[in-house]
């Protein structure tokens, strides 16, 4: 007996062994079973997923001698010959190659003659958006008003290129992709049937790569037996098609999660060596990042990874984090795209490995913004946060008496999380502060000497008429959430002062007391909220000898440009040398 391949002999002959699309099964045999037949039916759905089989079943269920029924039987005369492909009720024409407004006028012309033997003419019209707009334009009237012994039943890849008149006359089935688990089930089935073994690994292999393509698991399917004698395990199938394999992968993800470039590179010629191409490893490659990205975010399910999380390298998946990980994947992907540009192929992917190997190195924005928030923290002593009261114009701090006695044991102060790569910079910056004797507070754990700073600080007088810096800070805070522009500008405001029953707010250019004039209302009923009284705000552009003298009544903090450039390992000018 001549060999069928696997797709063929797998195909379904009855809604029962239409795997895979329930709905459209289910509707169809009921409307089999009412006898509610359309006149024209429309297939829709990615290639692989059974709308060819479909359209079959439906035409054997139309002319079986026991229907129409939704179980046509398969051994009368009409199933046998729609079986074969030789019944001349049943008409199957490729739209890609009879595209023109001839063929379908051939077809008008046919439909007037009834079937020969069947109870139905069935056309089924495969890639039916190949067709014209002139060759649509004279289906139009056939098929919403064919005779009544005419179905026709079109198949299509692409919905969005059939016209919407087309659409409106037929009745439309959406067909999905197969899930994973179901093609290796039926993978394994089909491994069976032919007295051939398979592993798990190498089955659920073959089910990702066909894409949720049944028909295209089943050629990859015929492919790998035919070289595997008998037993299909993954490291054959690795070796023979190609592929860079589960092992390499983990043996260049862990050296570059060590940050051993030499190693990387040392696995990188391995993989060479044994014939896979650069852009077969750069999608393997992102395809490994993806699969350690969702493991991270707790996804483990093998038929979403590719594997079991056991197949992935513990100490890779220790090393990177999720952030370090989309880095990882965007440089992969990026790679992918460069290949094609490139001088050398190899030379890219070197350079991605070199990169990988350096992302232990990497802070992310999120972590970057961590830390300089903990360090304004630790510059600033860590001073607790002052809380506006209820009622009155502003929050006052409490009493140095109400706080805890310096001889009070505290609970030591736990230590900014910052990131390995900032550590070194944080210290050089504690010690050099506590060397010019800015920030005695931050080289001090002990909570005593903290308790003496904020009571001299408490005991510090306000400027006279100055409102405290909690009800500016609060509406900045406030505002600017919805305003980035807004929040710029009040907070290069110079500091804020309470008049009688008037909110003063001073700049030092026009420009940005214009940009915070026209929002005045919000900040006047935001101001009075936090406030507790009703106040008036006014905006004032103070002149240069003004500005001087408000600023000089505010206690001077540290240098945050000093603290910035120390951060990032900068270089500050001498006053001499700096520009105006």
């Amino acid at each position: 007996m001549a060999y069928e391949i696997t797709a063929t002999r797998k195909r379904p002959q009855t809604f029962e062994e239409f795997k895979g699309q329930e709905f459209v099964s289910a509707t169809l045999e009921a409307s089999l079973a009412s006898g509610r037949i359309a006149h024209a039916y429309l297939f829709s759905g990615p290639r692989g997923c059974g709308k060819t089989s479909a359209a079959r079943i439906l035409a054997r269920a139309l002319n079986c001698e026991q229907g129409p029924t939704a179980k046509p039987c398969g051994v009368c005369r009409s199933c046998q010959e729609i079986a074969r492909g030789g019944s001349l009720d049943v008409i199957e024409i490729d739209g890609a190659s009879n595209t023109s407004v001839d063929n379908v006028r051939q077809i008008k012309d046919e439909v007037l003659f009834p079937p020969n033997g069947g109870r139905y003419k069935v056309y089924i019209i495969d890639e039916v958006h190949m067709l014209s707009n002139s060759a649509f334009n004279a289906l139009l009237k056939t098929i919403e008003e064919p005779p009544p012994y005419i179905v026709f039943i079109f198949a299509t890849t692409e919905l969005h290129k059939v016209p919407a008149t087309i659409k409106s006359r037929c009745q439309q089935f959406a067909f999905r992709l197969f899930k994973v688990e179901m093609i290796q089930s039926l993978l394994a089935e089909a491994a069976e049937e032919t007295g051939a073994s398979a592993d798990a690994e190498a089955l659920l292999w073959i089910a990702k790569e066909s894409g949720g393509s049944l028909r295209d698991a089943y050629t990859l399917f015929d492919q790998v037996v035919s070289f595997s004698d008998g037993k299909i395990t993954q490291a054959l199938i690795r070796d023979k098609l190609g592929l860079t394999g589960q092992d390499s992968l983990n043996a260049l993800f862990r050296a570059g999660a060590q940050g051993d470039a030499g190693a990387a590179l040392s696995a990188l010629d391995e993989i060479f060596a044994r014939g896979v191409s650069a852009e077969q490893l750069a999608s393997e490659a992102a395809e490994y990042c993806r699969s350690l990205l969702l493991i991270k975010n707790g996804i483990v399910k093998p038929s979403l990874l590719g594997a079991p999380v056991s197949a992935f390298d513990a100490a890779a998946l220790e090393a990177f984090t999720p952030e370090r990980l989309e880095r990882a994947l965007a440089g992969l992907l990026d790679l992918y795209r460069n290949l094609r540009y490139t001088v050398d192929p190899r030379f890219e992917v070197e350079l991605a490995v070199s990169k990988l190997c350096r992302l232990a190195d990497y802070v992310s924005p999120t972590e970057l913004a961590s830390a300089v928030a903990a360090l304004r923290r630790r510059v600033a002593g860590e001073a607790p946060a002052v809380t506006l009261p209820s009622s009155g114009p502003a929050a006052t701090r409490p009493p140095a008496a109400t706080r805890p006695p310096a001889a009070t044991p505290q609970p030591e102060k736990k230590k900014p999380d910052l990131p390995p790569q900032l550590r070194a910079s944080f210290d050089s910056l504690a010690n050099a502060a506590a060397d010019a004797g800015q920030a005695p507070r931050v080289l001090s754990d002990s909570s005593a000497e903290e308790a003496d700073d904020e009571a001299e600080e408490a005991a510090a007088p306000t400027p006279a008429g100055q409102a405290p810096d909690p009800l500016r800070d609060a509406v900045i805070e406030a505002l600017g959430r919805s305003s980035p522009l807004l929040k710029s500008s009040l907070s290069s405001s110079l500091p804020w002062r309470i008049e009688d029953s008037k909110l003063v707010i001073p700049f030092r250019s026009g420009m940005e007391e214009s940009v915070v004039r026209g929002s005045l209302a919000d900040i006047a009923v935001k101001a009075s909220e936090l406030a507790g009284r009703q106040l008036k705000v006014e905006l004032k552009v103070e002149s240069r000898q003004a500005a001087a003298r408000v600023e000089a009544a505010v206690p001077a903090g540290p240098d945050s440009v000093a603290v910035v450039e120390r951060v990032f390992r900068g270089t500050r000018l001498p006053d001499s040398d700096r520009g105006d």
